[in-house]
């Protein structure tokens, strides 16, 4: 459980800003059909800063009522606020899904023994598994190997979404949890390096237009395929730095909107990708195999 190739999908909206459900669908199935192993609903990719608890909800029935049993269901849940993340917790793990993914509170920029007791209060409102989910690049502060170590050992606690790009951290964690705790990668990039060095899998944003090829980098590097992972993963390094051209997801949802599996509309304060990178993030699509409908 919890290894593979795993996606931070996007959420597919209507022009008004309204969730478009029959592409959330469409995605849905994309995704089952080309080797992703699990769904992280409402992530950052997923505009999670602008998601209402009644519309993760809806999403989170509609998902699983369309995947069934066929890929993991997990809920992005955390906030800034240990009050507000304990009820979250409690609320959506009664729901029919696998596990919610909390990230370290962003601003308030805690210390480590804020963070243990956070990450420790949630998982206890929680009926189902945490993944723990860190991100200093966009929170201000960084989960410490150390203080990862100390939350693998709390009931529920079973992984991390490490998003430092770096095989040293990955290696760290290897070392300093137990046999059982996932380590996920949380940077498409060095993703495929990160399986080389103890990493189960990853949540990646490039598997939103390139599952298939995803799916197969991973599962060939798991099984240290190293000249398989790296022949597919070249193929990607074009998307994995571009669709960052401007902040995540605004290139992702312009290059699915492209593939003709949904609109491209946003919500403020995001705004539409800039026409300056269309050509390189068409490129990068060109590059990856992946076909456009204009």
């Amino acid at each position: 459980m919890f290894a593979g190739s795993l996606v931070a999908l996007v959420t597919p909206m209507q022009p008004d800003g309204s969730i478009d459900f029959n592409a959330w669908t469409r995605l849905l199935e994309f995704q089952v059909a080309n080797g992703t192993v699990g769904i992280v609903v409402a992530g950052s990719t997923g505009e999670s800063a602008t998601v209402t608890d009644a519309e993760l909800r809806d999403l989170l029935l509609s998902a699983r009522k369309v995947l069934g049993k066929r890929a993991l269901l997990i809920a992005n849940t955390g906030t800034n606020s240990t009050a507000s993340s304990v009820d979250r917790a409690r609320d959506f793990s009664a729901l029919d899904i696998d596990a919610l993914l909390v990230s370290s509170p962003s601003y308030v920029r805690p210390t480590q023994e804020g963070l243990f007791r956070h990450f420790s209060a949630v998982a206890d409102a929680s009926r189902t598994p945490v993944l723990l989910y860190n991100v200093p690049g966009r929170t201000a502060v960084d989960v410490l190997p150390a203080t990862v170590a100390r939350l693998s050992r709390v009931p529920r606690i079973v992984g991390i979404k490490e998003a430092v790009g770096e095989t040293g951290r990955v290696r760290e964690l290897v070392a300093g949890c137990g046999a059982d705790f996932r380590i996920l990668s949380g940077d498409d990039l060095t993703a495929r390096d990160a399986m080389g060095v103890g990493a189960a899998g990853v949540i990646s944003v490039t598997a939103n237009v390139a599952p298939r090829a995803m799916a197969n980098m991973i599962a060939a590097a798991l099984r240290g395929d190293r000249a398989g992972a790296t022949q597919i993963d070249q193929r990607l390094v074009a998307l994995h730095r571009n669709l960052f051209v401007e902040p995540n997801p605004i290139p992702v949802k312009w290059a699915l909107a492209r593939m003709g599996l949904m609109g491209g509309a946003l919500r403020l304060p995001l705004t539409e990708l800039s026409p300056e990178y269309h050509a390189i993030v068409s490129e990068s699509l060109f590059a990856a195999g992946i076909n456009l409908n204009s």
